[in-house]
C-alpha cells in the first residue's frame, strides 16, 4: 500500500514517511510497555519500579496517536484523494498500536494477585514463553511494516493465529480445571489481553498485505462450538 502510493504520489511521501516512522516509534513504545508490564505480572519484577515508566509511555503513545491523526487530516487536505487509501490503513493501524499500550496497563493492573499466580509454576513458564514471543513478534511486525514486506507479514498472522489458539486453549483447560478462583480468574484475564496484544499486531500486520477493506479480517474463523 504505502510503495504504491510513494510511487504514484512522490510530491507527498516525504510526509507520508514521516508519519510512518511516528508510527513506529509507537510500536516500539507498546512493546515496551507490554513487555515492563508482563514482567511486573510473571517475571519477578517489582510493580512500583515500573509503574511511572509504563504509564508515562503510554502517555507518549496516546499523544503519538493524536498527532499522527492530525497530520493526517492536514495530509488529505494538501495531497487529495490521491493519498486518501495510505491515510486511512495508516489511520486504522494508530488505534491497534494505541491498543497496545491498554492492554499493557490491564495486565499491570493484574499485579496485586502477583503472589498467587507465581505459585501455578506450568502456567507462569508458559506465559513466560509466550510473552517472549510476542515480544519478538512486535518487534518484527516493526520491520516488516517499515520494508512493507508481505512474505514477513503473513509469515507473522500465520505464527500470531496460532499464538491465539494457544491462549484460547489455555483459557478452556484454567476453566476446567478446580484452582483457587482468583489465581485462575487472572490468569484468565492474563491470557486474554495477552490474546488482545496479539490480535492487535496481527492487524498492523494484515494491513501491508490485504486490501483496505480487508484489514483486521484475514482468515477469521469461529472457534469450536461458537455460534
Amino acid at each position: 500500500m504505502f510503495d504504491w502510493f510513494k510511487k504514484s504520489a512522490p510530491a507527498a511521501a516525504e510526509g507520508m514517511d514521516n508519519m510512518t516512522s511516528e508510527f513506529g516509534q509507537m510500536l516500539d513504545a507498546g512493546r515496551h510497555c507490554f513487555d515492563t508490564a508482563a514482567n511486573a505480572l510473571i517475571g519477578g519484577t517489582d510493580p512500583e519500579v515500573i509503574r511511572k515508566d509504563l504509564f508515562e509511555t503510554d502517555k507518549r503513545i496516546n499523544k503519538a496517536e493524536q498527532q499522527i491523526r492530525r497530520h493526517l487530516v492536514v495530509h488529505v487536505s494538501v495531497h487529495g484523494a490521491a493519498s486518501l487509501p495510505a491515510c486511512l490503513v495508516l489511520m486504522s493501524v494508530v488505534k491497534d498500536a494505541e491498543r497496545i499500550g491498554d492492554y499493557a496497563k490491564n495486565i499491570f493492573d493484574l499485579t496485586p494477585n502477583v503472589d498467587r499466580i507465581r505459585a501455578q509454576g506450568g502456567a507462569i513458564e508458559d506465559l513466560v514463553g509466550l510473552k517472549d514471543e510476542i515480544s519478538a513478534g512486535l518487534a518484527r511486525t516493526r520491520k516488516a511494516f517499515d520494508a512493507q514486506s508481505e512474505e514477513d507479514a503473513r509469515a507473522l498472522v500465520r505464527e500470531f493465529s496460532t499464538l491465539e489458539d494457544h491462549c484460547d486453549q489455555q483459557v478452556d483447560e484454567l476453566v476446567k480445571n478446580e484452582v483457587d478462583h482468583t489465581c485462575a480468574a487472572t490468569l484468565v484475564l492474563t491470557y486474554r489481553y495477552f490474546k488482545r496484544v496479539i490480535s492487535h499486531t496481527m492487524n498492523i500486520a494484515t494491513s501491508i498485505f490485504m486490501p483496505l477493506d480487508k484489514i483486521d479480517y484475514f482468515d477469521e474463523k469461529p472457534r469450536p462450538n461458537s455460534k
